[in-house]
């Protein structure tokens, strides 16, 4: 594959894509000819529910056509090895299913991105013999994905910024007890200002060079590419089971997610379209509807992993489906719903399945059954909602619309007594320079 950037650059080295993390201009490095995959993803011999080493065999097999000659060890099976002992989920819901993503250690869908960028980088700067320093905001789950999977790593520094009163207690817990490599910091903001900081920091280009500053957010397309594995396992397997291609819904906030999944699609998946599910954080539904996109201020919700105002995965989602707005309204539609709405499609589930949501996967659950309904698709289209995190994430959000308290798994519990630390500054990205000097990062 190839790789191009706003300045119009183009290089095939995935590893310095990877190590870059964001462009030289600080913006978004866009994927160019993706090859064609279709003739791996048209089987019915992939199970349901698998594990590991099924996974990684077929991720493997991906990666081997994708990246042919990238991976910075002896294969990609080794690399897959090393970032994965979980597997994606599927979930039978009547006709529909449920892709459970939140089985890694964080219990977030952003283990599949940071453990396979953590398992390249660390390996990529083991041969190389060189450090790193990642820079990354978090609206919730990012932060402690990236956070484990990259503790204790010898080559690799990790700095957090997450908004301060913006994230849940357990969120909060999972990334600031991490200690030793990773470092938290508390801004007085929201994600959008954390986004910006990290973006400003890439832009300077003495800062970025002399701390061989790298990215581990959704601007790094070694969060996406793992992301789009997924995709691909989980319409091959339903397509191999019901001879249809899937709808995919995707709960959104940055949009990174919905990005990886347009990514397969391009590489030949077969889908019957994409769903993007937002809550009151609604730019691109509103575009979707004909709106200007207008990115504003992001504005607080129970499902706060997705709220973000100005998402930096919009121009790349543009990029791959050729900046054409009806290509873009053929492919994707978009819902966005109120607390409200989500509270009440966690109830349904509690009450009548026994099964607890986190609000983010509320949230696409609702906007799946709003466009199946509004849009007439018929039941033998089958519709896969991505589960993006365990419920016990958000324990007061979950009592609060049903009435239990989720028992968390013990990755999640062991952290809820242990001492976190965070250093805490305002929304200024000179002030995060300054405190990134003082420390010699």
């Amino acid at each position: 594959m190839k790789y191009r950037w706003s300045g119009g650059e183009t290089t095939h080295d995935f590893a310095e894509v990877l190590r870059l993390g964001s462009a030289p201009d600080g913006g978004l490095y866009y994927v160019e000819d993706i090859p064609d995959l279709s003739d791996l993803l048209i089987r019915d011999d992939l199970p349901l529910s698998p594990d590991s080493s099924q996974y990684n065999a077929f991720a493997a097999g991906v990666l081997e056509r994708l990246l042919p000659g990238d991976a910075p060890g002896d294969s990609w099976q080794e690399i897959l090895d090393r970032a994965y002992d979980f597997a994606p989920v599927l979930r039978p819901l009547g006709n529909d299913y449920l892709l459970e993503l939140f089985h890694g250690p964080s219990c977030a869908f952003k283990d599949f991105g940071a453990r396979f960028l953590a398992a390249f980088l660390q390996a990529d700067c083991e041969r190389r013999g060189e450090k790193l320093l990642i820079l990354t905001a978090t609206s919730g789950d990012t932060g402690s994905a990236v956070g484990q999977a990259f503790a204790g790593s010898t080559s690799v520094d990790v700095i957090i910024l997450f908004p301060k009163g913006r994230i849940s207690r357990l969120q909060k817990k999972q990334l600031t007890t991490i200690g030793g490599n990773v470092h938290a910091i508390e801004v007085a903001g929201n994600f959008d200002d954390c986004q910006r900081m990290v973006k400003e920091s890439f832009a300077d280009s003495d800062l970025r060079t002399d701390l061989n500053l790298s990215s581990a957010n959704s601007i790094n397309l070694g969060r996406l590419l793992p992301q789009m594995l997924y995709y691909l396992y989980a319409a091959a397997v339903v397509t191999g089971m019901t001879g249809e291609p899937p709808l995919f819904c995707v709960p959104s906030g940055n949009f990174g997610n919905l990005t990886a999944g347009v990514m397969g699609y391009k590489a030949g998946m077969p889908v019957s379209g994409f769903i993007a599910a937002t809550n009151r954080n609604d730019v691109v539904p509103e575009y979707l509807h004909g709106a200007e996109f207008k990115p504003r201020a992001s504005v607080e919700t129970i499902s706060n992993a997705m709220d973000v105002g100005n998402p930096s995965n919009f121009t790349r989602l543009l990029h791959l489906l050729g900046d054409d707005y009806h290509t873009v309204c053929t492919q994707i539609s978009g819902y966005s719903l109120s607390d409200e709405r989500t509270r009440e499609i966690m109830k349904e589930y509690s009450e009548r399945m026994n099964y607890l949501l986190c609000p983010h996967t509320a949230v696409g659950l609702a906007a799946a059954e709003q466009h199946r309904n509004a849009q007439r698709i018929p039941d033998s289209i089958p519709c896969i909602t991505l589960g993006t995190a365990h419920p016990a994430k958000f324990p007061e959000v979950v009592q609060d619309a049903t009435g239990r308290i989720p028992e968390p798994p013990s990755r999640l519990a062991r952290v809820v007594d242990m001492p976190g630390h965070a250093d805490s500054m305002g929304p200024d990205s000179r002030e995060l320079a300054a405190w990134l000097r003082e420390r010699g990062f």
